[in-house]
């Protein structure tokens, strides 16, 4: 842990405790982390709240790695979109988001009439919780 972090250790056991983390083995798990993940995302997170946060996010990495490997060999942005999207059974609107709500700019982008810019690259990396590389 980094010596610059001070956690209350009292706040973060009831953290703990309010979110039960555990090695993710099934889907539902990583459905309810993801939820989680998504409820905590674009807040002030406290010092506590925020290595728990991480300690979800790298429990989330590990599941997804094993049951959703990427495809193997270069990709574009716009293929690696579209696979993660597929993986996750997510709709377009479901990224607009990211593209600051523009459909067109949306659809731009996963279709590859558009590269994504570098604040999207991170926000799509964050979305879906993997490397933004796989994005340039």
């Amino acid at each position: 842990m980094n010596a610059n972090k001070v956690i209350d250790s009292v706040k973060y056991a009831q953290l703990l405790t309010q979110t039960l983390p555990l090695v993710i083995e099934t889907e539902e798990e990583n459905e309810h982390f993801l939820e989680v993940i998504h409820s905590m995302m674009g807040k002030e997170l406290s010092p506590e709240e925020n290595v728990l946060f991480n300690l979800l996010v790298t429990l989330v990495e590990k599941f997804e790695e094993q049951h959703y490997p990427m495809p193997i060999g270069e990709s574009s942005p716009d293929r690696m979109i579209r696979f993660l999207m597929q993986q996750r059974d997510l709709e377009l609107k479901d990224i607009y988001p990211i593209f600051s709500n523009s459909r067109g700019l949306t659809s731009d982008v996963v279709n590859g009439k558009r590269k994504p810019s570098k604040a999207q690259v991170k926000a799509l990396a964050e979305f879906f919780h993997v490397s933004s590389d796989l994005f340039l």
